[in-house]
């Protein structure tokens, strides 16, 4: 007797291969890295005197965790709070990664929220986006005006924050496509 093989069933082989065996290997990696990159100056109104700064904001047992802490942290307002604050601090990003530092997934944030940026797809449009975020890195370097710089160094950034490391990619592309509980 000769079965034609199933399309609605796989090997348990292929089944760890295809699952198992990643969602292990990625939970090494945890706990996940929450940080905030953004602009910071001591003054207000000098532009010229502000710096790029990253806040570390805690670690977090799993993706939607984070996900969740990173929105209430911003929500309350508290991200750069502590001794070694800053008195003026425009969040501009923020990063999730794994404890190899691979980025997990990253956000845009805007008007007080999170715009979470959708991963990339392949290697060729990572590339695609690495060398896109190089030019505008050099024009920054060259920008006569520090305001130019700054604005051109963050354009560059948020092209960057779609370059999930490999290993999560699946795990954040899911995690957008989640419904968020209001």
């Amino acid at each position: 007797m000769i079965f034609a093989r199933s399309e609605t069933f796989r090997s348990i082989g292929q089944t760890l291969a295809d699952e198992v065996l990643p969602a292990l290997y990625r939970s090494q990696k945890l706990p996940l890295r929450i940080s905030c990159l953004g602009v910071a100056s001591y003054d207000a109104s000098d532009a010229a005197n502000s710096f790029d700064r990253v806040i570390p904001l805690g670690e977090f047992p799993s993706p939607g965790e984070v996900i969740q802490a990173a929105a209430l942290r911003l929500s309350r307002g508290d991200i750069c709070t502590g001794p070694n604050s800053f008195p003026y601090f425009q969040p501009r990003i923020m990063l999730i990664q794994d404890r190899d530092q691979r980025l997990v997934l990253a956000g845009e944030i805007r008007a007080g929220i999170i715009l979470w940026q959708q991963p990339v797809a392949s290697d060729a449009e990572a590339r695609r986006i690495v060398t896109e975020a190089s030019r505008l890195r050099g024009m920054a370097f060259r920008a006569s005006e520090p305001g130019d710089a700054i604005r051109l160094r963050y354009r560059a950034a948020m092209l960057e924050a779609r370059l999930v490391d490999p290993l999560w990619r699946a795990t954040a592309a899911e995690l957008l496509r989640l419904p968020r509980a209001a």
